[in-house]
C-alpha cells in the first residue's frame, strides 16, 4: 500500500501522527510528513486509521 499527503489540504491537526507515528510526521511548520510512503504490512491499519481521522481529508491510500 502506498500513502501520499495533499500538503495544500493539511491544516497540521497531528492526529496522523498520533495514529501512526511510524508513518508520518510534521515539520516545524506543522505540515504532515509522510515518512514512509510504501507502507509496510504491519502499519497498513495505522496508516488506514491516520487517513480516516484525518479532518481536512489530506491523507491518500493506494493499493
Amino acid at each position: 500500500m502506498r500513502i501520499s499527503a495533499d500538503l495544500s489540504r493539511c491544516e497540521g491537526h497531528g492526529l496522523c501522527v498520533e495514529a501512526a507515528p511510524e508513518v508520518f510526521d510534521l515539520d516545524d511548520d506543522a505540515v504532515v510528513v509522510v515518512t514512509r510512503a510504501v507502507v509496510p504490512p504491519e502499519f497498513v491499519r495505522k496508516a488506514e486509521s491516520a487517513a480516516r481521522l484525518c479532518p481536512v481529508a489530506a491523507l491518500h491510500l493506494e493499493a
